[in-house]
């Protein structure tokens, strides 16, 4: 193990840091490659019913897996972007990141629920389950963006290029995962008070990633990726 110790805090680099990379990939593949299964199940509808209709009337888990793979798939993005220029790990890295993979490994549980209008033993839908879904995504970035912010206040950490690079609390994208891990939230809570709008907010991430790609300066790394 190659570690060094910087202001107090030990840097692990070399091959250390090469396998934590390998194990969040891993873990990140597997997750997402078990979202899958809540759709597998859907069997056919009677042959009187054609494709289409099996589709619509499952919708609901259809819809949900496809934005939840996209969204994973976004944040994988960011991570790995922020991994990518870092030379070593501290332990508040390895910890953050471990939670991190913790979330994105219990993902699929809450994105099953949700698509499939989880219903209770009683035959009554199971209240929560929308604000279980979104307040987990909620984590996840917040996470994602906690490993960012350290990295960016330890330059020890960054590859030797990346070390000079400051970014200013007062700018928009120094808070875009936070902005996102409280979009999340703010969804929600709308599932437990307004379904239908809560439907349709989803869409506004799309306008928000337009947002922040336009307010971040050059100067905003990968560090200020969007965790979303």
């Amino acid at each position: 193990m190659m570690s060094r110790s910087t202001r107090s805090v030990d840097i692990h680099t070399g091959r250390d840091f090469e396998r934590l990379i390998n194990f969040s990939d891993a873990v990140v593949a597997v997750a997402i490659t078990v979202l899958v299964l809540a759709i597998v199940d859907i069997r056919p509808l009677p042959s009187d019913r054609s494709i289409w209709d099996t589709i619509a009337d499952n919708s609901g888990q259809l819809i949900t897996f496809l934005f939840t793979f996209l969204v994973v798939g976004v944040m994988w993005l960011a991570h790995n972007r922020v991994l990518n220029q870092l030379q070593g790990f501290d332990s508040r890295i390895f910890w953050l990141n471990l939670l991190w993979l913790a979330g994105i490994a219990f993902l699929p549980w809450p994105s099953a629920m949700y698509g499939e209008d989880f219903i209770a033993p009683d035959g009554t839908p199971l209240k929560g389950v929308g604000l279980f879904y979104w307040l987990t995504l909620a984590f996840i970035s917040l996470l994602g963006w906690l490993i960012a912010r350290h990295a960016q206040r330890v330059p020890e950490l960054l590859e030797p290029s990346r070390a000079h690079l400051q970014h200013s609390p007062g700018t928009i994208a120094h808070y875009r995962g936070l902005v996102f891990a409280l979009f999340f939230v703010v969804i929600g809570v709308a599932t437990t008070l307004a379904q239908e709008i809560a439907s349709w907010m989803p869409l506004l991430i799309i306008p928000l990633t337009v947002l922040f790609g336009r307010v971040a300066r050059p100067s905003d790394d990968v560090v200020e990726q969007p965790h979303s």
